[in-house]
């Protein structure tokens, strides 16, 4: 699908979950700004519905499903935890069961959660594949549709309505900074932004490990197969490899420069620290107002490598 076709379906995305979602603030620092030497404008996304981007997605795929289905028995999805999350709230709004397949290390905070907005908690081994084929066979076994993390179009268009709101509020943005994981969010922003302003560049941010520099220089996809997770806290960034789907949008609309940031950054943090990086600041000096993407904020406190285990967490969403 072409990205003049494709932003017309981001459009109506963006009219079908706007009662649903929030429109996140966008919010800058003065302090921050002389950090950088630049503008920055920080899209909150930590403050959307089940705490990420991923409700946007999810949301926009199950009501296009009832849309067409309204007797839909019920969606499964395998994440990590955020499109879990998000998965479970749509599904309650839109009225239909719901499983979510995570992997056994994801944390109690984000499982609870999930159970929380009513879904059934399913666990699999700690690697891509297993995860893959357990969604699968409840998909089979219960006649669920399965609700992909990234590499689905109504989930990049669910996500590319980021960047409608963004550039509706900053529109004379020369860049936005978006982590990266299987590449649904920066896919549907990139698609979004280049329609509205083809001059704007798009950045990826990725954690130490995901290796996509070298795969969109050259236009294939050389990561090892079978498909792994990086080792990072960002648990929203474990996917190594960008989707079937998203991989060629990104080829096409996005830099070839990545940030890499250290495994210690978390997700939304990602896009915080490739701001303040020396990469940015050695950049065209005409790149002076920048949109950073805040992806989420469910971090498990128990894992930050600076927590002793003295405080007691909150496991409220």
């Amino acid at each position: 699908m072409s990205s003049r076709g494709a932003i017309d379906f981001i459009y109506k995305a963006h009219e079908r979950i706007k009662p649903f979602v929030h429109r996140t603030p966008i919010y800058t620092n003065s302090t921050f700004n002389n950090l950088i030497g630049k503008e920055a404008f920080f899209k909150c996304e930590n403050l959307q519905k089940t705490g990420s981007f991923k409700a946007r997605g999810a949301l926009n795929n199950i009501l296009k499903l009832k849309e067409s289905n309204p007797n839909l028995k019920g969606v499964v999805a395998y994440s990590s935890g955020n499109h879990g999350l998000a998965t479970a709230w749509a599904s309650r709004l839109a009225e239909v069961k719901c499983s979510v397949v995570i992997p056994k290390m994801t944390s109690e905070f984000k499982a609870t959660a999930i159970q929380g907005y009513g879904a059934e908690v399913v666990t699999c081994e700690y690697d891509p594949i297993s995860r893959i084929e357990a969604c699968e066979t409840i998909a089979a076994k219960e006649g669920y549709e399965i609700i992909h993390t990234s590499d689905h179009d109504d989930v990049i268009h669910g996500q590319g309505t980021i960047a409608v709101e963004l550039l509706q509020e900053v529109p004379d943005l020369d860049a936005i900074l978006v982590s990266a994981s299987g590449g649904g969010m920066i896919s549907g922003i990139a698609i979004a932004a280049k329609s509205i302003n083809k001059n704007i560049k798009i950045f990826m941010v990725e954690p130490k490990g995901k290796m996509a520099e070298e795969s969109l220089r050259s236009g294939k996809r050389l990561w090892p197969n079978p498909p792994q997770f990086v080792d990072t806290i960002a648990d929203g960034l474990m996917s190594q490899q960008l989707g079937n789907l998203t991989f060629p949008i990104i080829c096409r609309l996005v830099e070839k420069d990545v940030f890499t940031v250290m495994v210690t950054e978390a997700a939304a943090g990602a896009t915080v620290a490739a701001a303040m990086s020396d990469k940015l600041k050695q950049m065209d000096p005409g790149i002076k107002k920048i949109g950073v993407i805040l992806c989420g904020g469910n971090v498990d406190m128990l894992k930050l490598p600076w927590y002793h285990g003295t405080h007691k967490m909150d496991s409220r969403v």
